[in-house]
């Protein structure tokens, strides 16, 4: 049945059906989103607490502990991660890709609530929890500067006009404040002058508490009239604060204020925060997007809102954008069309070289772009967005759908050369061609089913990839039977052998016709030593499986994104003064750099930095037309640079498009290492680190692991602190006050609340040697009798150091545990020269070597665990590749011979694309295993067209396996030359692309691109003698089956 001449038949029907397509494409294309990669979000949560004050050991035992032990029974948990840290906890939960995000925030809600009655009652505030991956770079970040206000004030505007506004905007996530100081009433008491009052830190807290308040106080309700009482008990100034009455002098008999023994300032709630926008001192708002959120549309909402939210704002305080990464973003999308567009073009211009006829071209430069567009409608209800992906699947799709179309036009007009008219050569020619477009189209979509069907993160990404490349083959192929043969009915023009040809095309024709030449006596030639044509394949088969061995493997392409993360890590035990003066010589060091246009940066324990010897650092670069460098290489560069500044190391790497990871790490790639001792831990991990930073093909390998910084421990001796009626929480109160920053009270206004922090003066909080001033009320124990103790009130105040012991220490800065056990991150960057795939295998030799302790398990974690895990699956793939397409070829060909000979053409395509990737230093990573799988549905192709004419040659016109398969040879020389042509330039712009994030397109294109060239110089030769191998098994196999069955004997020839 010709089901094309329906369609010829019918031009106006064809015409409008095809316009359809073409509308709906551009109406979707006006509504599709644009982003860098698809949406492959793992559904996290991250829950963070803070309590200012508390040391690592207590946030763990006290806050993270309860909050893990509730959390970790949630349904769809696949990893739980909390990080402890002087005053703040900071827990991880990453559900499984097929959780509900919304399902799992109502469970981390409930698990919240339920864990509160464990919590500590003194919390400032309960946990927090945010839809959002810590890991994730920000999409935007906001640098506010003022000339004129003090922070802590410029802090408060940023909390009331921005921070709320920013987190309204749809598809916002988180918004975070970095290096922020919110104002408060700082208590800073004279420990030696309150003592001499007779006075102790209980005393102060208890009286500004009782001061300070803002409670319900009633109303009378009369027989006609309501009144509401108002008592203003609350503070509402530094004055009045500082004139509150704390006790009485017990030699002047007159009162004792607050001024009389501490100041009263209002300042940051926070002392030990910073931020800097550039070099100067800023508020750094993080913005995060929500899962699923366009990035795109996101940033353009805000940064349409930035002017009034600037009007909003005191004059001299400044919004500056510091880092956008809608920027890079938009230009490597655009990049891609561009690549699309050029692809097209070369394409057309194959066409036009081989058919010399301008109404020849015009069909397949109308039926392609009708393929690619039409492809828009189904992305825009599928859900999909112009991203990286989607285009690249397009832009390889030029060379994939344009075969249809030369297949289509090239039989119509050998029959034209025939002699046929238009109208007979285009009913013939369709009919003749049609099952192999659906053999074409039928066989390229089974290639793609594995790709459909991948799990995890992976499958995720490529779901869109493949999703896209398939509508547009199925488009094309639709298009290539209706309106292809339709327009060769009435455009092309009948053969006329009296007409010349023009000069370049008659060069052209003698071009083709001398290569033809050259391809029939090398042919004769091959089928002549079809031995040694056997043994050119088996060692192809060889050569695929060494490279296989020998190329460097990878996950994903390094991209440049224009934007550097920078982690600066100092000793364990700095103080935050030194910390603020290191983390400000650095940023200037790095402003200096030619290539850095602007930088964020800040320091402090803020939920996104998790102790105070780390900083962080976003580093903004200049365009990619004003430099010359990658990022990678910049960011060697600084970190060179960054030696300028002693007793510092800076750790930079260039920020991705994909985040696999939900925790923040100095470099790249993470090895975790979990056991039930922190002990153990603490011996093994940096024995690892040591034995890591030994290998070439690791660099700056470092671990989370921070046991050894300095601390002061106080044991109260508790018989002698029960002599003056001593508790441990008397003495833990005492210290807290002293040198916890702790929140004693709150002053509420209409906008905002401020705390009340009592501690001491800043001089007193320098060194250990300050708790010997330190006192506590007391009461002496006395007198001895059958029923038991009796207390006496004594006078002044007891010692600290006469009732506790007071020894250096060494504590953890950070506790690391993960699923509830305590855990560390060895994390590090794979080596110049070097690929993922070898340090892997060197970080596994490393631990072998070791012998860690059998308690101990390793894994790796993020980008590191996906490719671990993907490399077992990249074979599968490959193979479940294969065996979709013998599967297809097999029923559509009756045949279970056919398919093998058609899978032979493989191996040299493989070959081409593995020495195209090992040569260009590219590797082996999931964009080249794509390419080499896209291969597979490509060049099988030269092989289909071949054996469906010889088939028919045999079946039809009784010709031998030998002539029919010579004949086909030839007569498909040409189509599967501009087939091979269109489909090789249609991905050269991919291979040689200089443009904003070229560098993840270039993998795809070299495989493709290397692959054709090498097969379409063996398969030519290798594919007509493996035909005759195959039919000669299929008959000996044939004669075999009829011997069995009554010895019927073969047929002459078999």
């Amino acid at each position: 049945m010709n089901l094309s001449r329906l369609f010829i038949d019918r031009p106006v029907a064809t015409t409008l059906l095809s316009f359809a397509i073409l509308l709906a494409g551009l109406i979707s294309y006006r509504f599709l989103p644009v982003s860098a990669l698809p949406e492959v979000d793992y559904p996290t949560i991250v829950v963070r607490t803070f309590y200012p004050g508390a040391s690592a050991d207590v946030m763990m035992t006290s806050v993270t502990a309860p909050l893990e032990g509730e959390m970790g029974q949630m349904s769809g948990l696949e990893q739980m991660t909390s990080q402890s840290s002087a005053g703040a906890s900071v827990v991880t939960l990453r559900f499984s890709l097929a959780t509900s995000l919304d399902v799992a925030e109502q469970e981390v809600q409930a698990a919240i609530n339920s864990a509160n009655s464990l919590l500590p009652s003194s919390l400032p505030a309960p946990p927090i929890y945010s839809k959002v991956n810590p890991a994730d770079t920000p999409v935007l970040i906001l640098g506010v500067t003022s000339t004129t206000l003090p922070l802590p004030e410029v802090e408060d505007y940023v909390a009331t006009r921005l921070e709320q506004k920013i987190s309204q905007i749809s598809g916002v996530g988180e918004v975070s404040l970095s290096g922020g100081n919110k104002k408060a009433y700082r208590v800073r008491v004279n420990i030696p002058k309150m003592t001499a009052y007779g006075l102790d830190m209980d005393t102060l807290r208890t009286t500004i508490g009782n001061v300070n308040v803002n409670t319900p106080t009633g109303s009378f309700n009369g027989e006609s009239q309501s009144k509401t009482i108002n008592f203003q008990g609350q503070i509402s100034s530094t004055e009045q604060l500082l004139d509150q009455v704390v006790g009485w002098s017990s030699t002047s008999k007159g009162p004792i204020r607050i001024r009389d023994i501490a100041t009263v300032s209002e300042g940051p709630e926070d002392t030990e925060l910073a931020g800097w926008s550039d070099a100067d001192p800023a508020i750094i708002l993080n913005i995060r997007r929500q899962p699923s959120a366009n990035i795109l549309s996101t940033v353009n909402a805000i940064k349409s809102r930035l002017s009034q939210l600037q009007a909003d704002l005191p004059a001299g305080v400044t919004i500056k954008v510091l880092t956008d990464r809608t920027t890079t973003i938009q230009a490597s999308v655009s990049d891609v069309e561009f690549e699309l567009l050029l692809s097209l073009a070369l394409v057309v211009g194959v066409i036009f070289v081989f058919l010399h006829d301008p109404f020849a071209t015009l069909i397949p430069a109308l039926s392609v772009p009708l393929s690619i567009v039409g492809t828009l409608a189904v992305m825009h209800f599928e859900g999909f967005s112009l991203d990286n992906l989607s285009l690249m699947s397009l832009t390889i799709a030029t060379g994939f759908v344009v075969d249809d179309a030369i297949v289509m036009i090239e039989n119509i007009a050998r029959y034209i050369e025939k002699g046929n008219d238009r109208y007979k050569a285009a009913v013939d020619g369709a009919g003749e061609i049609g099952f192999t477009i659906i053999s074409l189209t039928v066989s390229l979509i089974a290639v793609l089913i594995p790709l459909l069907f991948m799990s995890d993160v992976i499958g995720r990404l490529f779901y869109e990839f493949s999703v896209t490349l398939a509508v547009t083959i199925v488009i094309s192929a639709i298009v290539s039977l209706t309106l292809v043969p339709m327009l060769c009915a009435r455009l092309l023009k009948d053969h006329d052998h009296t007409k010349a040809k023009p000069h370049w095309a008659a060069a052209t024709d003698r071009l083709i016709a001398r290569v033809i030449g050259a391809y029939d006596r090398g042919l004769a030639h091959v089928l002549r030593h079809q031995t040694l044509t056997m043994i050119c394949f088996v060692i192809t088969l060889v050569v695929t499986a060494g490279l296989v061995m020998i190329i460097p493997k990878g996950l994903f392409p390094e991209q440049d994104t224009g934007v550097l993360q920078g982690i600066s890590v100092m000793d364990a035990s700095i103080s935050f003064d030194e910390m603020k003066a290191l983390q400000k010589s650095l940023g200037d060091v790095l402003l200096r750099d030619a290539d850095v246009a602007s930088l964020s940066s800040y320091i402090g324990v803020d939920g996104d930095n998790t102790t105070l010897n780390r900083g962080r650092f976003q580093i903004n670069l200049k365009s990619h037309d004003r430099r010359t460098l990658t990022a990678a290489q910049i960011g060697r560069r600084l970190q060179k640079e960054a030696l300028q500044v002693p007793g510092t190391q800076l750790y930079v790497q260039p920020v991705q498009d994909l985040t696999l990871d939900t925790t923040v790490s100095a470099t790249r790639y993470q090895f975790l290492i979990e056991d039930s001792s922190t002990e153990r831990l603490e011996t093994w991990v940096p024995r690892l680190v040591k034995e890591l930073q030994k290998s070439t093909a690791l660099s700056e390998v470092t671990s989370d692991l921070q046991a050894q910084a300095l601390a002061t421990d106080v044991t109260l001796d508790r018989s002698t602190g029960a002599r003056f009626s001593i508790t441990p929480q008397t003495v833990d109160n005492l210290l807290y006050d002293s040198f916890g920053q702790r929140q004693i009270s709150t002053i509420y206004t209409q906008s905002s609340q401020y705390r009340v922090i009592l501690e001491a003066l800043p001089q007193f909080q320098r060194r250990p040697e300050s708790l010997d001033q330190l006192y506590m009320a007391g009461s002496a124990t006395t007198g001895s009798s059958t029923s038991g103790p009796t207390r006496q009130p004594t006078s002044g105040l007891v010692p600290l150091s006469a009732v506790a012991k007071i020894t250096p220490a060494k504590a953890s800065m950070l506790i690391t545990h993960v699923g509830q056990f305590p855990a560390a991150t060895i994390s590090f960057n794979v080596a110049r020269g070097h690929a993922l795939g070898e340090a892997v295998s060197a970080i596994e030799q490393a631990r072998r070597k070791l012998s860690l302790p059998a308690t101990m398990q390793t894994s790796f974690q993020g980008t590191a665990q996906v490719f671990e895990s993907s490399m077992s699956s990249e074979v599968w793939l490959i193979l479940a590749a294969l065996a979709a397409i013998y599967i297809v070829l097999g029923v559509l060909y009756e045949s279970f011979v056919h398919p093998l000979t058609i899978l032979s053409t493989l191996p040299s395509a493989a070959v081409g694309a593995l020495l195209m990737l090992w040569m260009t230093g590219a590797g082996l990573d999931i964009m080249g295993i794509i390419g080499i799988v896209l291969l597979i549905g490509i060049v099988k192709k030269n092989a289909i067209m071949m054996i469906d004419f010889a088939l028919e040659a045999e079946r039809v016109e009784g010709m031998s396996s030998e002539a029919s398969i010579v004949q086909a040879a030839k007569l498909r020389f040409r189509p599967i030359l501009m087939t091979t042509l269109a489909a090789m330039l249609g991905a050269v712009p991919l291979a040689i692309g200089s443009g904003v994030g070229s560098e993840l397109r270039h993998p795809l294109g070299y495989a493709i691109v290397g692959g054709l060239m090498v097969s379409q110089l063996l398969t030519l030769f290798t594919t007509p003698v493996i035909y005759l191998k195959m039919e000669q098994l299929r008959l000996y196999a044939t004669a075999w089956r009829n011997r069995r069955h009554g010895g019927v004997s073969a047929p002459a020839g078999e």
